[in-house]
């Protein structure tokens, strides 16, 4: 597993996101190119933008139940998962600006380190270690830029 607090890694992403183009196209899936990005921001939203609502209290339940160990583990994503509400993008995005926006939200969190994020509460989840974060940003970002062969 890739580690976000990495500057090496986040290179590496920045790297692939870099790789993509506007008319890049999903080896698998229904997404754009230009809402993948817009997707994977919403992780970073969630944490540093204040901007998407917690969860009531049964649903977050649900969420630590069935669903953190599989979100937070070094498991890869199988392809075609289904995709929370939250993470569902409607309408066309700018490509330029959502690449952008990944790759300021990639560094920024690299750049705040794993301490930052140890016992951080997620919306979702609740609190996690920063290997649980590490995990949970490396591995959404790997699904979705290997959607993409890049």
């Amino acid at each position: 597993m890739q580690n976000i607090f990495l500057k090496q890694d986040c290179d590496q992403f920045i790297n692939r996101i870099n790789n993509l183009k506007a008319d890049s196209q999903p080896l698998w899936g229904k997404m754009s190119v230009d809402k993948m990005l817009a997707h994977c921001n919403v992780t970073y939203e969630m944490v540093y933008d204040n901007i998407h609502s917690k969860p009531n209290i049964f649903i977050r339940l649900i969420l630590k139940l069935l669903a953190k160990k599989a979100i937070v583990n070094e498991t890869p994503y199988s392809r075609n998962i289904n995709t929370a509400p939250q993470f569902i993008i409607a309408g066309n995005r700018n490509f330029e600006k959502e690449k952008n926006r990944l790759i300021s939200y990639i560094l920024k969190t690299q750049e705040l380190g794993e301490n930052e994020f140890q016992g951080k509460e997620s919306l979702s989840l609740g609190k996690l270690n920063s290997k649980e974060w590490n995990n949970m940003f490396a591995k959404h970002l790997d699904h979705h830029l290997s959607q993409f062969g890049v």
